[in-house]
Parts: C-alpha cells; structure tokens; sequence
C-alpha cells in the first residue's frame, strides 16, 4: 500500500514546529534581558501559520494512508487554536519578564502544544490523535511548572503530569481494544466494522460489540480528563491556581477545545452506531459536571480558582452539544468554543494584569474599588464575565442560546432544563466580582497597575469579538455549520 504524502495538509503545523525550532536554537545566544522579543517571533509565528491555514477551507484532501485529513472542521478548530496560542504569546511577553521566567523555550512550548492540538483536530486516525494528544500533554506538563522557584507551580506541574499518566493510560488501553474489536485504528475503517446500517438504533445481542463499548469506556475517561469533566476534573483547580497565569490562560481553552475537537470527530465519524450508548453517558456527565462546577465556584474566593470552576462547568455545557450531535447537528459546539476562547483569555488577561509580581492580588477583595482606580480594566473583566454568565448581547448569551436550542430540538428538554438552572446559579458568582469592583471600597491603598501594550491588544481582540459574536453572530454560525458538514 502506497502512503500518501501531502506537506500541504500538515503545512500550519510544520509552520509551528519550525517557528518553534527557531526560537529554541536563538535562545541560547540571546542576551537574557532581549529574550523577551523571541516572544514576538512566536507571535509573528503564529500569524503565518494562521496565513497557511486559511487557504485550507472549502479543500478536501485525505493524506498519510488515510490518516490526516483537511476539511473545513478541521480547518475551523486550527485557527482557533492559532488564536489561542498568539494570544497566550502576547500576555506572556511582559507577564515572563515581571516574574523573570523569561526564557525563549517557554514560547517555543506553546507553539509545540498549538501543533500537537492542530493535529488533534485534523487527525482521522487513532495514532495521530494521541500522538498530537502527546505532544500537547507534554509541553504543557513543563508550562505549568515553569516558574521553578514557586512551590505551587512544582505542585501543579507534578499534580498534572501525575494524573495525566493516568488518563494517557485509559486512552491508550482504548485505543488497543477499538483496534482489537475492529482491527483498524482508522474512524472511517471503525465505522464501517461496525456497519453504517445500524446508525441511530439501540444495539442489543449480537450486534453489541463488548469490546468495543470497554473502548468506549475507556475513551470517555482519558478525553474526560482533558476536557475536565467530572470525575476526572480533580486537578483543574490546583494546576490553574498554581500555573503562570498565561499557561492558565492557555490550559483553560486550547487543551480543552483540542480535547473536544478530537473526541466529537471520534463519535460522529467512528462510532454514530452507538450513539444510543454515548449519548447516555454524556448526559450524565454533562448533569454533574456543569453541577458541580458552578456550585463550587459560588464559594471560591479566589479568582483563579473560581475561573477554574468556571471551565468544569462549560465542559459541561459543551457536553450537552455532543449527546445532541448525532440528533441534529453539533455546529453549536463548534460557535461556543470560539465565544468561550474569547471571554475567558480575556478574563484571564486582566487577572494576570491587576495580580502583580508574585501573582498575589487574585483574591476578591483585591478588587475592591478596582472599577474607579482602572475603569478600563474593569469595564473588559466585567464584559467578559457577564458573557460568561450568558448575559443577552455577549458571545456567551449567543453560544449557550444556540446550544440550548439545539439540544431542545433534539429532545433534551431535561438536560436543558439542568443547564438553564446552571447558568441561573453562576450569575451569582460571575457578578460577585463586579459587586466588588463598582460598589466596594478598597481597604488598602491602590497598587500601581500599569497595562503593556500586548495586553491592551489582548483586550481588544477579546472584547470586541466578544460583542461581535453576541450582536452580529449569523456570520461564525453558518462557518461552524459548514465546518460540520465533515463529519456527516
């Protein structure tokens, strides 16, 4: 059998791997305090790679003996995760250099962890996913304990690699029984074995493959981990409180958008013939995730792990879009990770602003009167917090009216139902913060905040698009619905 080799389907993440190279090799000879700029040569990486990966849509191609493919799903889900990436780059620029970590790697590893997550996305193949699920894992694992001389950065690193052992190990296992049930590690070559005639029915007897439902299993649990769904959510809290605050920023979105990306192409292209089991088990993974996210994040006090609480239960409502999928369609998740990425890097970008060296003013009542000191910063974390919350005219309004109503059409009235208390619950605590800021005074004399100009940029990307999508979103609807024709 020939293997079919085609550069141009694997082009945004040779532009990131060499980007990144690059950066490795100049970092050794750049002078510490210049080491900053190697920042912008990511940035600028980061750019070109989303320049390769724009032409790629409306092209359909099937390279590597079947294994990478480029669609417009595909296609979508890699310039999100080149925005993710540019602009984790540009808050880590002044962030790296006040806490002095300022090393050129630290931007070459986000640019490895972007190539691994675009692989995730355009992969058809078992191997490839988890070999770009590696690749993510790994650069990550370093990230988050990056500032070696943080105790609770050790912590979050160790915490995180520890536990990602595990779900490596599930996924793993997973896949080895999917091949040993089908005899393929390829989606398209699992769903003919299971036989595209049983599409939407409830598989009993003899058509019910044991093994491949133990994959199943076992294929929830190592994705679960990397979307944080409950139970696998354990560690989310403490690496995102422990991590530098941009590797926060960019664990928040990217591995959990990559981890969605592959594990929806999963169901819908290898496995619609079951849907009637995994759509089960999504709905009770969905009920406790978005749960238990938003109860624990009433009493959280501090902003980061408030924010972390904050992901679960979005994990949660994504959840909804993928037991709904097979029933109608699954563009929504597709819109709801670009609203997500938006609001929450943009959350994340004044929380690294206002929190000082040391990462010390993260708390609450450090925002005491914040709105009158920096009423800019303020007026951005209030917008992206209330999008977050599902306010009307923001993003977050748009992507969960969207999903709900999908999920509605599908039939899951219930499951709806949970997540619209849900969203009514984490109104109180995404307005706390806004409380604090415009009707509360500060006790303790203002601390000088100053905002570099990589963060204003931030800023303004994230809140414009954050508006953009909640007023004018017809336009990023119908690309994520033509992005899903892919998978159909």
């Amino acid at each position: 059998m020939s293997l079919e080799i085609s550069y141009w389907a694997v082009i945004p993440e040779i532009v990131l791997s060499l980007a990144g190279i690059v950066i490795m090799l100049l970092a050794p000879i750049v002078e510490p305090e210049s080491r900053g700029r190697l920042g912008y040569l990511a940035f600028i990486g980061t750019v070109l790679a989303g320049a390769a990966t724009a032409p790629l849509w409306n092209k359909s191609m099937v390279a590597f003996n079947g294994m990478i493919t480029v669609d417009n799903y595909g296609t979508f889900l890699r310039l999100i995760f080149i925005l993710i990436a540019a602009l984790s780059i540009l808050l880590s620029v002044h962030f790296n250099r006040r806490e002095e970590i300022n090393h050129g790697e630290y931007f070459a590893l986000i640019l490895f962890a972007t190539a691994g997550m675009s692989l995730m996305a355009a992969g058809t193949d078992l191997i490839i996913i988890f070999l770009g699920l590696e690749i993510l894992s790994i650069a990550t694992y370093v990230l988050a304990g990056f500032k070696r001389s943080d105790v609770k950065s050790n912590e979050s690193s160790l915490k995180y690699f520890l536990l990602g052992s595990f779900s490596t190990a599930f996924l793993l296992y997973g896949i080895a029984f999917a091949y040993g049930a089908t005899g393929s590690t390829n989606l398209q070559n699992i769903r003919q074995a299971l036989g595209a005639a049983t599409q939407g029915t409830r598989l009993l007897g003899p058509q019910t493959n044991t093994l491949l439902l133990l994959s199943l299993a076992l294929l929830i649990a190592g994705f679960g981990f990397k979307v944080a769904t409950v139970p696998f959510h354990i560690w989310t809290p403490d690496v995102y409180e422990g991590a530098p605050t941009p590797v926060t920023t960019f664990m928040a979105v990217g591995p959990k958008a990559a981890g969605f990306a592959a594990f929806l192409r999963l169901l819908l292209t290898a496995m619609p013939a079951y849907h009637w089991y995994w759509a089960g088990i999504l709905w009770i993974l969905a009920a406790l995730t978005m749960t238990l996210g938003n109860v624990v994040a009433l009493v959280q006090p501090n902003l980061k792990r408030m924010l972390a609480y904050s992901s679960i239960a979005h994990a949660g409502y994504i959840l909804i879009g993928m037991a709904a999928g097979r029933e109608l369609n699954a563009s929504p998740i597709l819109f709801y990770i670009l609203a997500y990425t938006l609001m929450s890097v943009g959350a994340f970008a004044v929380v690294l602003t206002v929190s000082g060296k040391g990462d010390l003013r993260v708390n609450l009542d450090d925002y005491a009167g914040l709105g009158f000191q920096q009423p800019v910063l303020s007026f951005a974390l209030s917008l992206c917090l209330l999008s977050l919350a599902g306010i009307p005219l923001t993003a977050g309004f748009m992507g969960k009216f969207y999903l709900f109503t999908t999920a509605v059409q599908a039939g899951y009235v219930g499951l709806v139902i949970i997540a619209a208390l849900n969203s009514v619950v984490s109104v109180f605590y995404y307005v706390r913060p806004v409380i604090y800021m415009f009707m509360r005074e500060s006790t303790s004399p203002a601390p000088e905040i100053s905002v570099p100009v990589p963060v204003i940029i931030t800023l303004i990307i994230t809140t414009i698009g954050t508006l953009w999508l909640g007023i004018f979103p017809a336009g990023f609807i119908q690309l994520a619905k033509e992005s899903l024709l892919a998978l159909k």
